[in-house]
């Protein structure tokens, strides 16, 4: 249950950073607005809380795997919101990123 809850809010961080980064980029790049950036500002400070949440207490581990995670989102929002069209190097990365992400978080410890 603990993977699970961890997966979670791995997921829910990058929903909030990426949504935040891309709410940014809206308003700012493409013209869109102050509204658009306040609301990208609010989920960027939303993402730094959650973190918090992850049941390992080290900021250092859990933001080094958040990482891997991270890559793989933004490949995978792009796809969804920006139909961006991944090649296999990309999917290969990503892959290669989650697997550290499940090294560095969910390998056994003696401690």
């Amino acid at each position: 249950m603990t993977v699970v809850r961890s997966i979670l809010l791995f997921l829910l961080a990058a929903l909030a950073e990426i949504g935040g980064a891309w709410l940014v980029w809206q308003g700012w790049r493409e013209n869109r607005g102050l509204l658009w950036i306040a609301a990208g500002v609010i989920a960027l400070g939303a993402y730094g809380f959650v973190a918090t949440f992850q049941p390992d207490p080290n900021f250092g581990r859990i933001l080094a795997a958040y990482g891997g995670v991270f890559v793989a989102g933004s490949l995978a929002w792009g796809m969804v919101v920006d139909k961006f069209r991944p090649d296999r190097y990309d999917l290969a990365g990503a892959a290669i990123c989650l697997v550290g992400v499940a090294v560095i978080m969910y390998a056994p410890r003696t401690s």
